[in-house]
């Protein structure tokens, strides 16, 4: 049942064709607290159509309105509030989620079709830190939310796998590496190369010509080079993987920037033939005034390729591997300029799909409201913190619930579920200050507390021995119409997410659920024996299938004890 649409078609009637169904649709709103209404339709477009005061024309269309559907319509001003059948709307949307569990709320907007997902795409030989956490959650939840919208998403690692930082780092070995501390600890030890030579790279430039030096020998194949880099490459796979599994992550392809370097000639080629190429200083450029942005810099002045080249080489690749409906790109917001000069170089290309193609920006993670640096040794690695969330979330269990059975698995699944809820729960745009304390806290708008209200419903309906089937609600009290509307509103709320490459906002939608619950179950005895029982549940099974499927689409599991 869509409410939108039987308001719309109420007025339509009554309006006897002073404005069209789109036109009415697109002006209902919601009144700002539900003693006005459930949905509201402002009369000021009409004043100037049938010369009147908004006031009378509400008055008017109030009286003429058809009540079938709704509990009473009243003019309020110059509003037309309409009250809908509480009992209905409930019947109907708890019997859809009854019947459709965790399939309610799917979507066929995208016919089937790929959507890329540039994700994760952590540096090699480099310790993955918090700060690569956004990139991987927001990825892997907006693959689950375009899932959800009927797309096939593709889950893309681009390593950071090639460039300059290689030539620092084989420098670095070559000089101070000990290959024995490498193997037994190697990202530690690639790490402390890293960070000293960087640190020593000021002090003393020739150390910085090295390594352009190194890295031009590992782009033109010289047998060392590679080695040491594949070297690195492998070592660093295992620990991301080990990492990825911790998150329950997966990706449908690991090619890295490496993958494209036999594919760049064909980039530089069609540049050429399209007569984008410049000479600049030595370099080759691809102008892009038109567009209001600084030039492409296809090849710098010593024939090193840049990432733009790379870019355009994947980008070319994955729309003739997936034939994607969008591609999307969820990478830092300090890297907009870049996505755009790639949407332009594309469209100068002749390439009509660059358009598809989306940068989705996250802002920072910090800690105690400093940038957090690789380069200069200043992270928070996501492992240990990862281990010591669940760690912090076993002793709450201990104290809680000491006799919980399989008690590690569920430690695992909050404080997991706790890093990446808080992360998500963040509108991406907006950076946030790390706080392991408050993420794992059962307390406030936390994965944790969301959980926890799933687990307690579940407790509620095994007490209960319940058996899901179709109800009819009589005389609805206030604090459960509160939980139908948010049902109601879940296919709408993933909309809006995919729409907006905003997966915060199925997180807020979760803790309003979560917190709409909480409320029913301080006013209401669920379990008492009478009639209202049956329907009592069946809210209580609907809201614990939406709570979950919320959290699915995070990636945040629901565990059904805690």
């Amino acid at each position: 049942m869509n409410e939108k649409n039987l308001v719309s078609l109420a007025l339509f009637n009554a309006l006897d064709g002073a404005l069209e169904l789109e036109q009415i649709e697109k002006l209902i709103e919601k009144p700002k607290t539900s003693e006005l209404g459930d949905l509201a339709f402002p009369a000021f477009q009409l004043a100037k159509i049938m010369h009147k005061a908004p006031q009378m024309i509400a008055a008017d269309v109030a009286e003429k309105i058809d009540t079938t559907g709704f509990e009473k319509v009243v003019a309020t001003g110059p509003y037309v509030n309409f009250f809908l059948d509480k009992d209905a709307v409930a019947t109907t949307v708890i019997n859809e989620i009854t019947d459709k569990e965790n399939y309610y709320a799917d979507q066929n907007a995208g016919n089937a079709a790929n959507v890329t997902i540039d994700m994760s795409s952590p540096n090699i030989a480099k310790p993955f830190s918090i700060g690569h956490l956004r990139s991987t959650v927001i990825g892997d939840s907006l693959a689950n939310i375009y899932q959800k919208m009927g797309y096939n998403p593709v889950r893309i690692n681009h390593l950071g796998d090639w460039g300059k930082q290689f030539g620092m780092l084989i420098t670095a070995y070559k000089l101070w590496g000990d290959e024995a501390a490498v193997k037994a600890h190697p990202i530690d030890e690639l790490l402390k190369l890293y960070v000293r030579i960087n640190a020593e790279a000021e002090e003393k430039p020739e150390l910085d010509e090295e390594a352009r030096n190194w890295f031009r020998k590992l782009e033109n194949g010289d047998e060392e080079a590679l080695a040491l880099w594949k070297w690195f490459r492998d070592e660093s796979l295992v620990e991301f993987k080990r990492i990825y599994d911790k998150l329950d992550v997966d990706f449908d392809s690991y090619n890295g920037e490496a993958f494209y370097n036999d594919k760049m000639a064909e980039v530089v080629e069609i540049l050429g033939l399209k007569g984008l190429l410049k000479e600049s200083q030595g370099a080759t450029i691809v102008e892009l005034e038109k567009y209001d942005l600084n030039p492409a810099l296809i090849k710098k002045s010593d024939g090193a390729t840049l990432y733009i080249t790379r870019d355009l080489a994947a980008a070319i690749y994955r729309k003739r591997t997936y034939d994607f409906a969008k591609s999307l790109y969820v990478v830092g917001g300090e890297q907009t300029g870049h996505f755009k000069q790639l949407k332009a170089v594309l469209t100068e290309m002749g390439y009509e799909w660059a358009k598809d193609i989306e940068h989705v920006p996250f802002g920072l993670v910090t800690r105690d409201g400093k940038k957090l640096s690789t380069r200069k040794g200043n992270i928070i690695r996501l492992e240990p913190t990862i281990d010591e969330a669940v760690e912090r979330a076993l002793s709450q269990i201990n104290a809680k619930n000491p006799d919980l059975a399989n008690k590690e698995t569920v430690a695992h699944q909050v404080g997991t579920g706790a890093i990446k809820f808080y992360d998500l729960k963040t509108d991406r745009t907006n950076g946030y200050d790390f706080n392991l304390e408050e993420m794992v806290s059962f307390e406030g708008e936390t994965g944790p507390y969301v959980q926890y209200a799933y687990a307690r419903i579940r407790s509620i309906l095994r007490k209960a021995n319940f058996a899901p089937s179709q109800v009819q609600f009589t005389e609805l009290p206030a604090e459960a119409w509160e939980i139908v509307k948010i049902l109601q509103n879940f296919g709408n709320t993933i909309g809006r997410a995919a729409d907006k490459y905003e997966p915060s906002i199925i997180a807020k939608y979760a803790i309003t659920l979560a917190q709409a619950f909480n409320k029913y179950y301080a006013h209401v005895r669920i379990l008492e024996a009478n009639e209202g029982l049956q329907s009592r549940l069946a809210l209580a099974n609907a809201t614990a299938i939406v709570l979950k499927e919320a959290l699915r689409l995070l990636g945040v599991e629901a565990p059904e004890e805690m």
